[in-house]
């Protein structure tokens, strides 16, 4: 298809939504909130909320007080992750290698891990209170479900996003009928997106990412990972990308749920070097290095299944800031966190469509 008909595709994309703005604030379950993606969408960008981290019940709560800001489309993100395999000895080990850690902090360690969240391709409750619901998006991380739940999704009436870390994983998002990509290139904070953790990566930057699922495939691409300012979504824009998805941007935003350990990290020294790591919660992720992601020097036992170490990570968390200590928090950011600016979410939504207009104008 020549690129000027897919360009056409993709702005015709933003109008089904009533979208005005190449905005999308990234979903960041635990971190956005529903009153931040209101701002966002009230201010003409696509907000969004990650329910991958609740149950039905709570997320429909989510939705419920989302809708009663906003009359605008919003995206709710679901985590589609493989179904874990507990390893009882594997975890048990995981839990004495972190035992002189919980022991600083005068805390025990859990004495088992738990799967703590269950994977959207396994959860029927979910499906059905999405199709209940009917957010107008609907974005998948770590994977696809079912085709038959894509097929309900779709016949709800609900746009779907997922997201591709490599040519090979859209090309599978494109034949199971989803109807954006996602393009998150190896600078983007948070989790990968990788269909399968344990499969090498080649770990491809946003642009070289961005540019081969615009020329390789039909579908409308976002473009994520480490784009902070004006200046970035004109140059995901310039590569064909319909959209820019920011995420480390508005975690500086007061209506984030980030904690004062998590905003004063991102304005250190520790946000100039972001690193992927498994130790938090079993996947790769890119953090802000602190305590935690520093354990990687000393630490060589196998970690458990995401998110069965996730149960560790939070626990160790929860221990060290009850002794004031905020360094082995799950502080998700991307390359881009030095940029990171704090202002409330529709002020900051205004500042980059200004940046992007100057650039425009040249």
């Amino acid at each position: 298809m020549p690129e000027g008909a897919k360009a056409s595709g993709r702005i015709e994309m933003l109008d089904t939504l009533g979208v005005t703005l190449p905005i999308v604030q990234a979903p960041m379950a635990g971190v956005s909130t529903p009153a931040l993606a209101a701002a966002v969408s009230n201010a003409g960008g696509l907000g969004s909320i990650g329910i991958g981290a609740t149950d039905p019940s709570g997320a429909r709560k989510m939705i419920e007080e989302l809708r009663a800001a906003t009359d605008r489309a919003f995206n709710v993100n679901v985590f589609v992750h493989e179904t874990p395999q507990p390893d009882p000895a594997r975890e048990a080990a995981w839990l004495d290698a972190l035992r002189p850690y919980f022991d600083a902090f005068g805390a025990m360690p859990p004495s088992s891990l738990r799967t703590i969240y269950k994977s959207f391709a396994d959860d029927p409750e979910m499906l059905k209170l999405l199709i209940d619901m009917k957010p107008a998006v609907v974005s998948l991380h770590f994977g696809l479900p079912s085709a038959d739940a894509i097929a309900a999704l779709k016949q709800a009436g609900i746009m779907l996003f997922a997201t591709a870390t490599s040519l090979d994983e859209a090309r599978k998002i494109e034949a199971a009928g989803i109807d954006v990509i996602v393009a998150q290139g190896i600078e983007a904070g948070g989790h990968r997106g990788v269909f399968d953790p344990h499969a090498h990566d080649d770990g491809l930057g946003t642009i070289a990412l961005t540019r081969l699922l615009v020329r390789h495939c039909s579908l409308p691409v976002v473009a994520a990972g480490g784009i902070m300012d004006g200046a970035g979504i004109a140059a995901v824009r310039d590569l064909g990308a319909v959209a820019a998805q920011l995420g480390t941007a508005f975690i500086a935003c007061p209506e984030t749920s980030a904690d004062d350990g998590y905003r004063k990290a991102l304005m250190g020294d520790g946000a100039y070097h972001t690193q992927l790591t498994s130790l938090i919660s079993g996947r790769p992720a890119r953090a802000i290095a602190n305590r935690f992601t520093a354990l990687g020097d000393v630490l060589d036992g196998a970690v458990p299944s995401y998110p069965i170490a996730y149960d560790a990570g939070k626990a160790l968390n929860a221990a060290a800031k009850a002794q004031g200590e905020y360094g082995f928090g799950a502080q998700w950011a991307g390359q881009g966190a030095p940029l990171a600016r704090a202002m409330p979410a529709a002020e900051l939504v205004t500042t980059l469509m200004r940046e992007l207009d100057a650039v425009d104008r040249g």
